[in-house]
């Protein structure tokens, strides 16, 4: 069985073509959309050190089991996270389902370690997909590959395992593939039991748990069976350093559909190894943990996450931005106030990000540009000395030009002082006031013959 298992294996792998047009049509959404919701919520929410506690405290299974009989989050707190990441200017919202420590906030089958037998009781990832319906945003399921919890997962010897270095936890009596078996049976019962799912967010390989360690593409290909269209990460080959084959010209069955960079934007975006753009997305936090952290005040203000949001933009990625709920499943205050101000810029700036990409222009010193078919989007950090240059365009290009947020005309400079450069250039007049119209970001709307 073993030996026909693996020809099966090489003979998908070397059945598999590449549809570039299948995949650009399952994308178009996820590249239109460009703004995202992470949520990291587990028990480790209720101990408040991080969602990697288990781990770098070293807790064994019976020390961090007590845990699970108190998990008691506020009724219907999936509503409260949707709604904020729609008034943020969100389009989709991505939440652990099963972290690395193996506890399920779905009503799996096949485990009693689950949402359902705290005294919450009731199914979470119900509650949010339903939430996500009601408000108009797509669907994303976080998945571990890893498992703390499950006594066939490898401990002694794992680099990721709270056990790794301790010899009493052997690896003798446990079978892997019987892991595998409970693990593909869950993502089963997520693609399944929640009707259209939209993202499937695999996380993450290393070592040799990698690829095929995983039985990645009969994973795959029962993952798209069952959800058609579905969009998937690229973490069943990679890290979040890691670009995956898709890079490489040469994908395996199981290729990500999206790189997926991490705490990081990547300098100049990413591309293939034919020099062709690739899709990415940066998963980012608002402080420096992923889920709710009692000692993390250090949370990255507006202004700064706004202009994070435009650079990603403007380097063709998009931006999944991470809040960890307490374990009340109340989301931070100082999150939720940095949401807030971001959703109110969205208001009316929104249409410079959602649907937008590469400008195709130098990056200007006074800030960064997106494009939208013929419209350039200028987002206008710091006011100039002088008329607004726009390198890249001359005056005789452009049909007209908006401030974003107000709609009202701004005119192209007739000033004498840049007559050196008009055939370079077209130079922008912002008028007298050497304040900008928003201290943060002030678009314009350049509009291209």
């Amino acid at each position: 069985m073993a030996i026909y298992q693996y020809v099966r294996k090489k003979e998908l792998e070397t059945m598999y073509q590449f549809d570039r047009n299948e995949y650009n049509k399952r994308m178009a959404w996820y590249v239109h959309d460009r703004f995202g919701m992470f949520i990291h919520f587990g028990l480790y929410s209720l101990i408040g050190r991080g969602c990697l506690v288990q781990e770098t405290e070293r807790f064994t299974d019976e020390e961090y089991m007590p845990y699970a009989n108190e998990f008691n989050p506020k009724p219907n707190c999936p509503r409260g996270w949707v709604r904020l990441a729609k008034k943020a200017g969100m389009n989709y919202v991505v939440l652990t389902t099963k972290h690395h420590e193996g506890y399920c906030l779905f009503d799996s089958q096949y485990t009693n370690y689950k949402i359902t037998n705290s005294p919450y009781g009731r199914d979470l990832i119900r509650e949010y997909v339903d939430s996500c319906r009601e408000e108009g945003l797509k669907v994303g399921f976080y998945f571990s590959l890893l498992d703390w919890h499950h006594d066939d997962y490898p401990h002694y010897g794992n680099s990721r395992h709270p056990q790794g270095p301790d010899p009493a936890y052997g690896n003798d009596d446990r079978n892997f593939d019987r892991y595998l078996l409970y693990m593909h049976n869950q993502v089963r019962e997520l693609c399944t039991n929640y009707g259209k799912i939209d993202i499937m967010w695999f996380d993450f390989s290393y070592d040799n748990m990698t690829g095929e360690t995983w039985r990645a593409t009969e994973l795959v290909n029962m993952v798209r069976e069952l959800q058609p269209g579905i969009i998937i990460d690229n973490r069943l080959e990679a890290a979040g350093a890691g670009l995956g084959s898709l890079a490489t010209g040469n994908p395996t069955p199981y290729h990500g559909d999206f790189v997926s960079p991490e705490q990081m934007i990547p300098p100049e975006g990413i591309k293939d190894v034919n020099g062709e753009d690739m899709l990415w997305e940066s998963c980012i936090t608002i402080n420096n943990h992923w889920s709710y952290t009692r000692g993390d005040r250090f949370f990255k203000p507006t202004s700064m996450l706004i202009k994070k949001l435009v650079e990603i933009v403007s380097k063709g990625g998009n931006l999944l931005l991470d809040v960890g709920p307490d374990a009340n499943g109340v989301i931070p205050g100082e999150s939720v106030q940095v949401l807030e101000e971001i959703g109110k810029w969205m208001e009316k700036n929104g249409e410079s990000i959602i649907g937008c990409t590469k400008s195709g222009l130098p990056k200007p010193d006074w800030g960064r540009i997106t494009r939208k078919g013929k419209n350039l989007y200028l987002h206008v950090y710091e006011n100039t000395v002088g008329p607004l240059p726009l390198q890249g365009v001359t005056k005789e290009d452009i049909e007209s030009i908006r401030e974003l947020a107000t709609g009202s005309e701004v005119k192209l400079s007739d000033s004498w002082v840049k007559s050196d450069y008009d055939e370079s250039f077209a130079f922008i007049d912002m008028g007298e006031d050497p304040v900008l119209l928003d201290p943060v970001d002030t678009v314009l709307k350049v509009t291209l013959k």
